[in-house]
């Protein structure tokens, strides 16, 4: 009885080592990712401004993980059909797995925003976004950032952040098509990120919608934006082994009787009919109850129950509340409550360095206070 974990991002990490803990002996584990790290992915633009932080958020798997079958390869078809999975150095094959893959940024084929639109999803991406960002300091030039969900808010605020380190007069522009900032999240959480932006000294420009990019331009409806150097943050769409696609799972995280889907590959309508937005808190949640409802279904196959399912937990997303670093500040919400400053970025380190030690990795979850808050 195999079980395969394809990815080792939040959902996949937290569902493997879940499982660890539950699988009964007679089934393997096997855990699936193009690297052999895992990646705290909140906190990566961080490493815009404070390299240093990339060694507190890169975890070797082999630290965190007991005893699953770690295989480190790109994940380049699921044949859900014949339950095996392509890898780019061979198939695999299974009784039970979870697509855990996370999303890709999505270009939505706007013409050169894919080839001068630097994402943020990788640190070699924090790594050129930093390089950039001096360079147009050097110049006092301008960055521009498309997207203003989590990451471009974020990383926008990290650019500005950085620019005052150097004394620079860089100016950074955060473009967004919605209305607002942060447009999936709560109307209290909008308007405090939008105020701390401006604090920041980023110019939020919201109704924007880019059309194309040239090397040295963003092109909006109707008007020219130069830049020195362009972020894009504008969307995510599925991993290319799904064929790019984020498929719909519901209450029980289920692509199909032998399939589950967890985490920002897919979109999770919860057990209320309530669509769940891509985040790390979600991706975590959805992991527990995928590895209840894997478990249980391993069992009940080893135990040559057939015939019918044995009952699954239903997925339930209660937000606790929302975060995001703007530079030196932060916005935090719990229920109706609003944070921000000091409070608010305890509240952030607190988030990463919970989920460090939740997976094992304590000395690294001080090592990310210790950058917080220093």
């Amino acid at each position: 009885m195999r079980v395969v974990v394809l990815g080792a991002g939040y959902a996949g990490l937290t569902l493997a080592r879940r499982l660890e803990s539950r699988l009964p002996e007679a089934a393997d584990l096997v855990v699936v990712d193009e690297s052999d790290t895992h990646l705290v992915q909140h906190e990566l633009h961080r490493v815009v401004r404070h390299p240093g932080v990339a060694d507190a958020i890169t975890v070797p798997l082999d630290e965190v993980l007991d005893w699953a079958t770690v295989r480190t390869a790109r994940v380049e078809n699921l044949d859900r059909e014949a339950r095996r999975v392509h890898l780019s150095d061979g198939v695999l094959d299974y009784d039970y797995a979870a697509v855990c893959l996370g999303a890709e940024t999505a270009f939505y084929d706007l013409p050169g925003v894919a080839d001068y639109g630097l994402p943020l999803k990788r640190l070699d991406h924090a790594r050129a976004i930093r390089d950039a960002t001096l360079d147009a300091c050097a110049v006092d030039g301008r960055m521009v950032v498309g997207g203003a969900g989590l990451s471009g808010v974020q990383v926008a605020g990290e650019l500005a952040a950085l620019a005052d380190n150097r004394d620079a007069a860089l100016d950074v522009t955060l473009l967004e098509r919605e209305s607002a900032v942060a447009p999936a999240f709560p109307e209290a959480f909008q308007t405090a990120v939008h105020d701390a932006l401006d604090a920041a000294g980023v110019t939020v420009r919201t109704g924007e919608r880019v059309t194309s990019a040239t090397a040295d331009a963003v092109e909006l409806d109707g008007e020219t934006m130069p830049y020195d150097a362009f972020v894009w943050t504008g969307g995510i769409r599925g991993p290319d082994a799904v064929g790019g696609e984020r498929p719909i799972v519901r209450r029980d995280l289920r692509l199909d009787d032998r399939t589950f889907a967890v985490g920002d590959a897919a979109r999770v309508v919860d057990a209320d009919g309530e669509a769940v937005p891509a985040s790390a808190a979600a991706a975590i949640r959805e992991a527990r109850v995928a590895a209840t409802n894997i478990d249980r279904l391993v069992r009940a196959s080893l135990d040559g129950e057939s015939g019918f399912d044995p009952r699954l937990d239903p997925f339930r997303f209660d937000a606790p509340g929302w975060i995001a670093s703007i530079g030196d500040d932060a916005v935090a919400t719990v229920g109706s409550k609003v944070f921000t400053g000091a409070s608010a970025r305890a509240m952030k380190a607190a988030v990463g360095a919970g989920h460090l030690s939740s997976i094992g990795a304590v000395s690294r979850a001080a090592n990310l206070v210790a950058e917080e808050l220093g």
